[in-house]
């Protein structure tokens, strides 16, 4: 495929590109975005061979009705006056691109030929987003939604019809007729016939202007955005530039979305927990912004892929529908594996390069200085599928820096290189054919997260719970399907954070000096991982978030052995930095390359396989999920999001090591040195003013998420995902009561500690602000950054899926295994006499310890009153039974006359308050 075609006449228009990017340093994702990244589908109708074929070739309006045979020519008949215009009249003067639909430009016309032949025959149907807002997850450089769609005539009306691909026939004895009755196609827009048919190439002409409609639902995700009336202003909205060639034909629509005010604020904040979004901030005017669609139609391949059926023991990204083509099968639910269509040039060679290599084209907007970084990225692949055969699989190409193509069409797979106001992301999402699971595009946005300026927004970021954030991201994608729930891939966002922490500490220690070659090295080496992690997604991998426990924590400590394997089991993990403790020997900080998962994943979608030993073959594959290296778990298993509270704690985001309970200990004495060593450098002339405030929000940022993942331990259960009688092990096991003890232990002496969070008066005062900045903030708050550590392992531990799960470990276990079990009461009572132990030492109750207090008695307030639909009867019952212990205790340290003024009120305030919650009668939900 020619990469830059021009058209007939003259080239297609150039569309503005990106803005150009400054220097850089630093690494985020969604995205994921991470996302486990699956690119949404929508209801799309079915595929080729479940539709059912036109009856007859049907005649465009305006087409010329042949004589019987046998007869003299028919009279002329009458001038109909609403017929359309001959097409040599309608395209005169107009250029043409030649392609699978051809384009016809004049002026500010366009029109799109439909051959006949075209009519009913489905297609893939994309929709990018090159151009966008720039915040609030409205970034430019988005690959869109796909749909397998045809055009159809309707009279004198040609319609785009997504097709149904959710529920097919795939074997004949199903009904497809019944199907296709059952199940309705989309509407995804139409257009009047512009033309007559054309007496030779037997198409007609449609005004391309039914594109400028809200076709990806855009408008949508602005009104989550801004929560204002945004509508599509026809007027001055255009199809910007055209391509088209032999397989594609690509439409770029600027979109000018608008609004007629801005309401007015409120005179009274209205009394909601959650303020209103503001206006766009990004935009000259919040009224009025352009969003860029850039529309392509691809043909499908003639002779669809052969399908490989996914295995649940390993991740990959799924063609999933339900086949009702039969009536006996137990599960109707069919997965096909998401892959490129990859083939030897030469079959009987051990080592052949492909017919048709993979390709990424690299955006020429990504910066002269990381290009190097992004193709080592890209290429490293290239080891994986070397073990299966293929030579040169991965194939990454420069997009010239005068190139007038866009690369967001569905025939270049890139990595694109966006901004955005508020940070960003990035996602590695893909089109397919629906009939296969045959990967056809993949358009990787790449964030600019590398900036150093982009630390400071990122360790400010402390409002949000990862459940919150995962929701944030989700709703920053697509999110527009009804019922689809997209996966994300935050990974780059995160690594950023990880990142930013690291380098903190490396400069604190004198490692790294910043802007030193050193830094800049390390900061290679992360875009290196990011684009190895979002090119994954791409091949069809799905993310892995156990494979970081496949090393030892002894492993890596090895320098040599971390530099040559990396430091986890897969690049599809989210894996942290490798920080050495003070005085221990530094390994490599991140992975350089492929780990044993990743290889594993991509031989059993891309090894080639004898038709007739397929089945037997990747049964053989998928068997090995037993061996320790290759441990597996995906999104939902890591939980963060929905009704997935994450119940293993081997299956982590940013954890190291074969023991992530260990892993996090190491993380707070990281961050203690960091505050130590930040406490200890005197501020120096020159120096950035919120150098300090970001070395200590970035320690608080390491211990929220190790205390939202350390109560994972506590009424978890180990995940298996043998398949049944495949292994005899179970598929869920509850954790080790020991473990889980260890757990309650460190948050409790730990993190539930205010000792933990110890600063010199001196630190907190010279904490400055950027005062170059309007919105400068405020001054630390010290005890919401710590309360937001606290918090998200208290609401952990007495969540009602924590209580469900201790409720019933009794029924996972053999009588002899319950003597030493946890019970809820345990943790209950645990949790309680640490949060409240100065009430049987007598001390004085500091400040931080007074505020976790009051949020472990909130909590009891509102489930003694309230109850709760989810937590069960037992667990309220026991949440009583410890609060009415808590009364009595409360009562006795209230006589406690030594105690300050400040501590005396806390306790009265806490009895009253409890006494009255267990008098109160309980309003059940």
């Amino acid at each position: 495929m020619s990469v830059a075609k021009k058209s007939v006449n003259k080239p297609a228009p150039t569309r503005r590109e990106g803005l150009g990017l400054s220097a850089v340093a630093a690494a985020i994702v969604l995205l994921s975005g991470c996302a486990s990244l699956e690119t949404p589908k929508t209801a799309a109708p079915a595929p080729a061979a479940t539709t059912a074929a036109p009856a007859a070739t049907p005649n465009f309006p305006g087409a010329a009705a042949s004589a019987p045979a046998g007869t003299a020519a028919a009279a002329k008949p009458p001038v109909d006056p609403s017929a359309p215009k001959p097409f040599a009249e309608v395209s005169k003067g107009a250029t043409q691109q030649d392609g699978l639909f051809p384009i016809w430009r004049k002026d500010d016309k366009v029109w799109i030929e439909i051959p006949k032949a075209m009519l009913n025959k489905p297609v893939l149907f994309t929709v990018n987003i090159a151009n966008s807002v720039g915040e609030r997850g409205l970034y430019a450089s988005q690959m869109g939604s796909d749909w397998m769609a045809e055009f159809r005539l309707v009279g004198k009306q040609v319609q785009l019809i997504a097709l149904n691909t959710k529920f097919r026939a795939v074997a004949e004895q199903g009904s497809k007729r019944a199907i296709e009755q059952a199940f309705s196609p989309s509407l995804l827009g139409s257009g009047a016939v512009a033309s007559a048919e054309h007496p030779e190439r037997k198409s007609v002409l449609v005004d391309a202007g039914f594109l400028l409609s809200d076709i990806p639902g855009y408008s949508t995700r602005l009104e989550m955005a801004y929560r204002l009336p945004y509508a599509i202003d026809r007027a001055n909205s255009s199809i910007e530039s055209s391509r088209a060639e032999a397989a594609l034909s690509t439409l770029t629509a600027r979109i000018h979305f608008a609004t007629p005010r801005i309401p007015a604020p409120p005179l009274v904040p209205a009394p909601s927990p959650v303020p209103p979004p503001t206006p766009p901030q990004s935009t000259p005017d919040p009224r009025s912004f352009f969003v860029d669609y850039v529309y392509s139609f691809a043909a499908l391949p003639e002779t669809p892929m052969a399908v490989r059926h996914a295995d649940p023991r390993l991740g990959h990204f799924m063609e999933s529908f339900t086949d009702l083509g039969g009536d006996l099968k137990a599960n109707p639910r069919l997965h096909y594996v998401q892959r490129w269509r990859l083939e030897k040039q030469d079959p009987t060679a051990a080592l052949s390069e492909p017919v048709k290599p993979i390709t990424f084209w690299m955006d020429k907007n990504i910066p002269v200085r990381y290009r190097p970084a992004v193709e080592a990225g890209i290429v490293e692949w290239n080891k994986a599928f070397e073990k299966i055969g293929f030579k040169n699989a991965v194939v990454a190409k420069q997009q010239p820096d005068d190139a007038n193509w866009d690369n967001m069409d569905a025939g270049h797979a890139s990595i694109r290189w966006f901004v955005g106001a508020d940070v960003g992301f990035a996602i590695g999402p893909s089109h397919t054919d629906p009939r296969s699971g045959e990967i056809l595009d993949a358009d990787i946005g790449m964030s600019d997260v590398f900036a150093r300026g982009s630390r400071r927004m990122i360790v400010e970021d402390v409002g949000l719970s990862s459940e919150q954030r995962l929701a944030q991201l989700s709703q920053n994608w697509q999110g527009l399907q009804v019922g689809e729930a997209p996966a994300q891939c935050h990974y780059a966002q995160e690594a950023a954070a990880e990142m930013n922490f690291a380098l903190d500490l490396l400069e604190a220690r004198g490692d790294i000096a910043p802007d030193s070659p050193e830094a800049e090295a390390f900061v290679q080496a992360v875009i290196k991982d990011t684009i190895m992690h979002e090119v994954g997604h791409t091949l069809g991998l799905k993310h892995n978030f156990k494979a970081s426990t496949t090393i030892t924590r002894e492993q890596l400590k090895d320098k040599a052995l971390t530099e040559a394997k990396g430091i986890s089991g897969s690049v599809m993990d989210y894996n942290a930095y490798n920080l050495a403790l003070k005085g221990e020997t530094q390994a490599a900080f991140n992975n350089s390359t492929l780990g044993a998962y990743d290889y594993w994943a991509i031989e059993y979608a891309y090894k080639p396989i004898a038709p007739e030993q397929e089945k037997a073959e990747l049964a053989r594959i998928a068997a090995r999920s037993t061996e320790p290296a290759l441990a597996y778990a995906d999104d939902a298993d890591a939980g963060g999001f929905g009704p997935y509270d994450g119940l293993d704690p081997m299956a982590n985001r940013f954890d190291l090591g074969d023991d992530p309970l260990a892993y996090y200990k190491k993380r707070l004495q990281l961050s203690q040195e960091l505050w130590t060593r930040v406490q200890d450098r005197k501020p120096e002339a020159g120096d950035d003013p919120l150098r300090q405030r970001r070395a200590l929000l970035a320690g608080f940022n390491q211990l929220y998420r190790a205390a939202e993942l350390v109560g994972k331990y506590v009424g978890g259960m180990h995940a298996l995902r043998d398949l049944p009688g495949s292994t005899g092990r179970p598929a869920f096991q509850p954790v080790e009561p020991a473990k889980q003890r260890e757990a309650l232990q460190f948050l409790s002496t730990g993190l539930f500690s205010e000792s933990s969070f110890r600063f010199r008066p001196e630190l907190l005062a010279n904490l400055t602000l950027d005062y170059n900045e309007w919105e400068r903030g405020v001054p630390v708050n010290l005890s919401a950054a710590v309360a937001r550590v606290q918090l998200v392992a208290l609401d952990r531990l007495l969540s009602a899926n924590t209580a469900t799960r201790l409720l019933d470990t009794p029924a996972y276990l053999a009588p002899a295994q319950r003597k030493n079990m946890i019970s809820l009461n345990e943790v209950y009572a645990t949790v309680q006499g640490s949060v409240w132990s100065e009430l049987k030492s007598g001390a004085e109750i500091d400040r931080l310890r007074r505020n976790l207090q009051r949020e472990h008695l909130k909590r009891l307030q509102t489930l003694l009153t309230r109850g709760s639909a989810s937590l069960p009867p037992d667990a309220l019952s026991l949440l009583r039974y410890n609060a009415t212990r808590l009364q009595a205790e409360l009562r006795q340290a209230s006589g406690n006359g030594a105690l300050s003024v400040e501590s005396r009120a806390h306790l009265a305030e806490s009895l009253g308050s409890l006494t009255e919650a267990l008098r109160a009668t309980m309003t059940r939900s």
